[in-house]
Formats: C-alpha cells, structure tokens, sequence
C-alpha cells in the first residue's frame, strides 16, 4: 500500500480575513499606556496629602480599571465603562466601608457609608493646608477621583478611539491639584504630566512608527514647561489680596485665617522656620490678627488697612512701660503675605522697600503676594505691665467699637461667660478667670488635633459645653469671644510661640505655629494671653499673670508635674496633645507620621492572588505547548498528533478555531486562509498534513527530528500574521475550550477529494 499523496494547494486562492465588526480588537499597549498616564498626570496631588499612601490607593484603582478594560475588551464600549465603574465602586466598598456585600458589592449601606466619608472629606479639603493628613476621607476621595478619571481616559482613548480628547480629564487632574497648592511644585511634577500626555499619544493608530520624533516633541514640550513656569513662578496659591498694595487702600483677602496654622501643625515632619537672635526673652511671634466674627464661618481675615511702608516711621498712639529691643531674624523656610514680628514695632530694616506695609490697627505687616525674605532686623518693644497696672486700667474710650462686637454670639456662650468670671470686678480679673478656666489644675479641657476644624459659633457652643478638646484656633477663639460679652475689647492673634533656645538663638518651626488672644487694656496697649493648655514645656506665662497669681496665693496652673520637655514630645510641637497614658506605637523622638490608617496590607496581598491566578490558563498553555513540541521532535506515532495539536492551538489562541467536523485538509485550508499564510509555510503545512495522513492510514510515522521543522515553520508564520492582544496571552482560548484537540483529532479524516500536488 503506497503512502497518500501529500495535500496539494488550496482549492482557492488565500482571500484577507474579513474582520468580524462585532469583535474588537484591544491590543495590551493602549490600555496600559492610557492608565500609565493618568498616574504621572496625577503627579501634583503629592504636594496635596501627607505620605506616600495616596499613591498605593491610586494605583490600586487604576491598575483595577485597566485590567478590566483588557478583560472585557472585545465588548461594546458602553459595557467596558460600565464594568469599570462597577470595579471602582466594588474596591471603594472593599477599601471603606464594612457595608458591602460579599465584601465587594455596594448596597444601600455602602452608598450611605460613601456619603458620609465625602461629606467628612469636604471640610478637610476646604479648611486644610496642603500636605494634608491621609485620613480615610482624604483616601477615599482620591481613590474615587482617580478611578472615575481612569475610567474616563480608558472610554475616550479606546472606545472613541480619541486620545488627544482624554488630554481634558487629564488636565483636569493635573491643574485642580497644582492651583491647592501652596508653593511652586517641583520642576519633576511638570515633567511627569507632560510624558504622561506624551505617552497617551502615542495610542494613536499608526504613532509608534513615529516614536522618535514623537519623544523628541515631547522633550521639546518638557524643557519649555519647565522654562516658562521658572520665570513665571505663578504655579501654586492658598490665596490672593485682590486689591492694594504695600502703601494703597487695602482689599479681600481669600485666605481662611486658620488653614496655614493646621496646616503646619499636622505636619509629619518638622522643619524650621526662623533663627532669632537678640531677644531678651521668650516672646509670642505674631504673624496677623483676626478682628471680625462672623458666628456662621468664625474669626475671618478682614482687609488691612492702607498702612505705611514698613522700613519707614511706624506709628504709635501709647507707649507702655517695657524694654527697647533689637532683633535678627533669619528666615529659614517661611514664605507669606504676613511678615511676624515681636511685640509693639518701632523699625524694621534690611527689607525691600515699598513691598511690605504696617497696619497700626490690626498691628500686621504684610504684601500683596507671598514672599520669602532672607531675613530682617527689628526693633521693638516689649511690653511688660504689671499685674497692678492692669488691674487698673478700665477706660475703653479709645478702642475700635469693632473689638467688642458680639452680633450673633449664642445666649449660652454668654451666659457661661458671666458664670465664670462672677464675682470678678475688672477686666484683667476677667481674663485671669476665663484663662484659669480653661488651663487650670481643675479644668474639664484637654488639647487635641483629632478635632474638626470650625471656630464658627455653632463649633464653639459645642467645643464649651460637649467636646471640650480643641486645639489652639478653638481655645483662642472661645475666649476672645467670651472677653467680648464681658465688655472686654479682644482679638485673636496667629503666629508662633518662640520655639527652642539652642544656645546660639531661638529656632522656630512649624510645630510652633500657635493662636492666642490679646486683650485691649488702656494705655498699655494689646496684651496677651493664652487659653490653650500646652504641655510641651513652651508654654509662655507672662510676667503679669504669674504675679496676679502669686498675688492670689496660688501657682502657676500648668502642674509642673505635666511639664514635658520639647525632646519628650510625641508630636514635637508648641501645639501638643496633653500627657497621655503610655500607649503602644511609636515611641517618643521617633519620626512623626501622617495621620490616617495605612494602606491596607490585605489589598496588595489580593492583587497579587489575583495575578498569579489570571497567569494559570498562560502557565497551562505554556506546559502544553512545550509536551506537545517534544512529543512531536522525538517522533513516533504520538508525534503527529502532538504537533498537529499544536497547530491548531495555535490557531485558536488567535481567534482562529476550527470545527469538530472538518477534515485534517479542511483545517489546512482555514489555517492557509485565515492566518494568510505565505508560499514557503504553505509547503511546510502540506508536508504536515503528509505525514498526519501517513501516520493515521499508512502506518508510517516520521522518525525522530523530521516534523519539528515543518512545524516550527507554520508557527512562526501564524504567529507572525496575527498577533495576540494581552488579553489573548492571559486567557488562550486552547487552554479554556472545553472541546478538547484531542477529540477534534478523533473527529478529522482524510480527506480524499483533496488534489494532490501537480507533479
């Protein structure tokens, strides 16, 4: 019996394949570039939150959109979006809230959870200065962010086929964090948005051939950037004077009073801002005072006065008793609209003219933009009355009606104010009551950051008569308000407390940022005094109050025994919380961290599960592919039916299947057909179906090496024709069929109407 002839050439000639339009076709470098850049585009939100923890929630989230694009790719748009909303909501569920069903699906409960976590968010953000705590608010709302922007990139750059349109989101992205922030980003942030929407780009059917010119441009685009923002220094604000200048008529200012003091408090490192030398002793800092009251938004920064230049004359309307001072301050770090000073300002030097303008009113020099001066000297006076002086002082003719305002204060804010100071007969007898109240041995009150920001009138009836914890904007403004009621002129003053002597000079940081009240007493001028109870060994007594206390019998009201010093501090700042039990965590002097959980150690652990489970259908191809070559190199009669197999696994991990029913000549023909196969891998496919047809019907089976070339030469030219998109590489349809190769082998037959070659 001779053996079959070998399978001649197809009955037609190949024809292209004709694309299926209900089947679409996404390639793995779109999708990954479209979430790459929304990443890097995402750049500046790092001058935003505290840590690195944002950017694990973020990736998270995005890498979780782009794996479901690739998963679900081939469908209709619309549905790709909708599965990837519904991912961002499921890791939202899973990340936030213990609402969801099987851990993952939000219901009623998770939505109401999500309300409450942007409604906890929104004062953080309005209220906050940049780097913000990473609370679970702060988290949650950039997951979201970054998810639901991810998924808008994805639709515009896939589904439209638009990538120059998902420049929009993108700008977005970059510009809403870059305008929160405080100073100029990093020249990197630039770099890394504009590479971002380079990279997009390159999506674009047909842009890869051009990916030297197009990485050029983008270079081009960078170094401009970075050129242009240098000299225009215009990149990130927390606020503008819309009107004025250093020696003309004042104007709003957009600037909440207390953000910068959170701000610098809540900070998890600590950097120095001032070196001062010359100062005789402890002094406050001021950097501006609060006038108005508002009791629905708290103490607001009222427009300046026109003022003078601050290296001229400064006025003064008294001249307390105290001690004519020269200071040197070194600023280290400190850039704003208000330049601090000590005490009552008599000169100030060694700044640039016509730039800075003293208001005598509010007793502040500022500028109508933010500055950083090297540093300036001043001359001062320290005021220091004493107890008997100011017990005597009760005339308030000479004061602004504006410091005694009180329009709108609770019944029970006053009430509660003419409780504690009864039986007080002046006003600095007041004072001492309400700072005894507040700091006393007795006092119900402790120091806390963990409270909501808010001096409002709403906040303060809460923090006087349930909270009772507050940090320094909550002491300062309580009191002041409750000295108003009493008939007591006062306003709240923002600064420093006057840091850590080193030896050489007082070094003041950001930890020292601090708000207290000062009290108007005829002929001695704005005196302070401080509610907060600080117990950081910084706290500052004034003369006048120590010896009103000694006076009265009693000592100073910070217990020595809670007296701390600056090194013991948990937090290292003026502002730290009260002592509190030892607790586990890190120990005191250990670097400070953010506020706010980690990122959950169980999310990496199930993206890594995940991927190691989507990369099994690849690992069961892989082993298969390799049994099967063997197989068919070590001939034999299994060696046919390996390598025929094989073929046809390949075939199918690209779209191509074939039908139980065809013949082995059938298949050939859809192979040489659909995968548009050139002559030389025609040839190596007949010599295939040769020896199939040989082994199966003519009992001879190739000998050891003889088919793995014909073989390697029809793969290589199937692959080459159609290259498999990531989604194809993950999850091979030979590996997930549930029809075997092995029963389509026992369902192909020769076929005999095949033409045998011509001779």
């Amino acid at each position: 019996m001779s053996a079959p002839a070998p399978p001649g050439p197809p009955a037609a000639p190949p024809e292209p394949p004709v694309p299926d339009p209900r089947r679409r076709r996404v390639g793995w470098f779109a999708p990954l570039a479209a979430g790459a850049a929304v990443l890097l585009c995402g750049a500046p939100v790092s001058s935003l939150v505290q840590g690195a923890g944002w950017l694990g929630h973020a990736g998270t989230v995005v890498a979780l959109v782009t794996g479901v694009g690739l998963l679900v790719g081939r469908a209709h748009g619309v549905l790709v979006t909708g599965a990837q909303v519904l991912a961002v909501f499921g890791l939202l569920t899973a990340l936030f809230t213990d609402a969801g069903l099987f851990g993952v699906i939000p219901g009623p409960s998770a939505f109401a959870e999500f309300g409450d976590l942007l409604a906890g968010a929104a004062p953080q953000v309005e209220t906050g200065t940049p780097p913000v705590p990473a609370t679970p608010e702060v988290l949650f709302l950039i997951t979201g962010a970054f998810g639901l922007l991810a998924v808008a990139v994805y639709a515009v750059t896939l589904s439209a086929g638009a990538p120059a349109a998902a420049g929009v989101p993108l700008l977005a992205l970059f510009a809403v964090p870059t305008s929160l922030a405080d100073e100029l980003l990093p020249w990197w942030v630039v770099a890394t948005g504009a590479c971002g929407f380079g990279l997009l780009l390159l999506t674009r059917d047909g842009a890869r051939r051009q990916l030297p010119a197009g990485m050029a441009v983008t270079a081009v685009a960078v170094v401009l950037a970075l050129v242009i923002g240098s000299a225009a220094s215009m990149v990130g604000t927390s606020g503008r004077f819309t009107g004025g200048s250093a020696g003309g008529a004042g104007g709003a200012i957009g600037l909440t009073p207390f953000t910068a003091l959170r701000g610098q408090l809540t900070r998890a490192d600590e950097t120095e801002l001032f070196r001062v030398t010359g100062l005789p002793r402890p002094q406050y800092l001021r950097a501006l005072t609060l006038r108005d009251f508002a009791p629905a938004g708290g103490w607001q920064a009222g427009a300046p006065d026109p003022g003078v230049p601050l290296t001229g004359p400064l006025p003064a309307d008294i001249s307390p008793p105290g001690e004519d001072v020269t200071v040197e301050i070194e600023n280290v770090g400190f850039r704003d609209y208000w330049l601090p000073l000590y005490g009552s300002p008599l000169a100030v030097s060694d700044l640039p003219e016509d730039t800075w303008a003293y208001d005598r009113r509010s007793g502040t020099a500022y500028t109508t933009r933010p500055r950083r001066e090297d540093g300036w000297q001043q001359r001062a006076l320290l005021p220091a009355p004493t107890a008997e002086q100011l017990h005597a002082a009760s005339d308030r003719s000479d004061v602004d009606p504006a410091y005694l305002a009180t329009e709108g204060v609770d019944p029970r804010v006053v009430a509660l104010a003419a409780e504690v100071t009864a039986g007080s007969s002046s006003d600095f007898d007041r004072s001492l009551a309400l700072l005894d109240w507040f700091t006393g041995p007795g006092s119900q009150f402790r120091y806390s950051l963990q409270t909501a920001p808010g001096n409002g009138d709403d906040a303060l009836v809460e923090f006087l008569t349930l909270g009772r914890a507050g940090y320094c904007e909550q002491f300062a403004s309580a009191m002041a308000i409750m000295l108003r009621t009493l008939g007591v002129p006062a306003r709240v003053a923002v600064g420093f407390t006057a840091g850590t002597d080193t030896g050489t000079y007082r070094s003041v940081g950001t930890s020292d940022a601090h708000a207290w009240v000062e009290a108007f007493f005829p002929g001695y001028g704005w005196v302070p005094f401080d509610p907060t109870p600080l117990t950081d060994g910084r706290a500052l007594v004034p003369p006048y109050v120590q010896e009103a206390r000694d006076q009265a019998g009693g000592l100073d009201q910070r217990s020595p025994a809670d007296e701390l010093t600056p090194d013991q501090l948990p937090h290292g700042g003026a502002d730290a919380p009260a002592a509190m039990p030892p607790v586990a965590g890190p120990q005191p002097g250990s670097p400070a961290t953010p506020e706010g959980p980690g990122f959950p150690l169980y999310v990496p652990l199930v993206l890594l599960a995940a991927v190691l489970a989507g990369l099994v259908p690849a690992g069961v191809r892989t082993l298969s592919r390799r049994r099967r070559l063997t197989a068919a190199a070590a001939g034999g009669p299994a060696a046919v039916r390996a390598g025929w197999e094989e073929l046809l696994a390949e075939s199918a991990d690209r779209g191509v299947g074939s039908a139980p029913s065809d013949t082995v000549r059938a298949a050939a023909r859809r192979l040489v057909r659909e995968h548009q196969l050139d002559a030389a891998a025609q040839d190596a496919l007949r010599d295939v179906v040769g020896a199939v047809e040989a082994s199966w019907y003519g009992g001879r089976h190739p000998g050891p090496g003889e088919l793995s070339g014909p073989l390697q030469a029809v793969r290589a030219a199937i692959t080459a024709g159609s290259r498999r998109t990531l989604r194809e590489t993950l999850l091979p349809r030979s590996a997930l069929d549930r029809v075997t190769l092995g029963r389509r082998r026992s369902q192909t037959r020769p076929d005999h109407d095949m033409t045998a070659p011509s001779s």
